[in-house]
């Protein structure tokens, strides 16, 4: 298998750091980017000359282009785009706060975009490329108390699958990452933003703190070979979930069937012919 170059933005933990070792663990060579340069030490100290650590900040448009320049002009060439830095929020749509509803979407939505624009350029003019936005399986399917975080989800797969029906014709991938729940410190305040509570839906919280056991978590590590998997097939899939996710996705999915079956008539009716 050739050596492939790996551009990961939030590599400096949870997904973003387990893939980057991965890649470099077999011989590929990775640009990794988060937003403190020396959370990325380690990653410099073990590997050395194959990983090219950089500061930056998704939301920070222009930065995010130089830093893609930069990349390219370092390796040669980018073979795998892992747009991965991102964070939650925990609010019910009630409690949800403006400002943060924006920075949310900032990274999570906009930073994709601005990636996806800066690489573009260079994967069609190299005829290649894999581009990997990070989703999630609240990209899917939706609970309550974290709307704000799928909607940015949401938005990510409808962006991807467009893209994806985009640039086929220029010999580009792409292959949306649908995470379930793992044990990453994704659940910890340095990757997720809570908004003031309110006690009218502490019940809500309640049920869904019951169903989140640690049994019910992922091993973060035995993720990698997936991606690995993904990003070495010569048909990738569009889509890619990670966990024990197909049953729930599944009777998800049977519902929104049924009720758009149940309501078609209506929905026909609406056609005006």
């Amino acid at each position: 298998m050739a050596q492939k170059i790996w551009l990961i933005t939030g590599a400096s933990r949870g997904f973003g750091n387990i893939w980057a070792k991965a890649a470099l663990d077999r011989g590929d060579q990775v640009i990794a980017t988060a937003r403190q340069l020396s959370a990325l030490d380690e990653l410099k100290q073990t590997y050395g000359d194959a990983v090219l650590t950089m500061q930056l900040d998704v939301t920070d448009r222009e930065a995010v282009f130089a830093t893609v320049q930069q990349a390219h002009q370092h390796f040669g060439r980018l073979d795998v785009v892992m747009s991965n830095a991102g964070f939650g929020y925990m609010a019910a749509v009630e409690e949800a706060e403006i400002e943060d509803t924006r920075a949310t979407f900032e990274t999570n939505v906009f930073g994709t975009l601005s990636l996806i624009q800066a690489v573009l350029p260079i994967l069609c003019a190299q005829g290649s490329g894999h581009i990997l936005p990070v989703s999630s399986v609240a990209g899917l399917v939706a609970m309550p108390t974290s709307g704000i975080y799928e909607a940015a989800k949401f938005a990510i797969e409808g962006l991807a699958e467009a893209l994806a029906s985009e640039v086929a014709r220029f010999g580009i991938h792409v292959t949306i990452i649908e995470p379930g729940g793992y044990a990453t410190d994704f659940l910890s305040n340095t990757s997720l933003k809570t908004a003031p509570l309110m006690a009218v839906y502490d019940d809500i919280r309640a049920e869904l703190a019951a169903m989140l056991t640690p049994d019910s978590l992922g091993k973060p590590e035995a993720s990698a070979q997936a991606i690995l998997k993904v990003v070495d097939h010569a048909k990738p899939p569009l889509r890619l979930m990670l966990g024990n996710l197909l049953p729930l996705v599944k009777d998800i999915y049977a519902q929104r069937l049924q009720t758009w079956d149940d309501w078609d008539d209506v929905a026909r009716a609406a056609q005006g012919k």
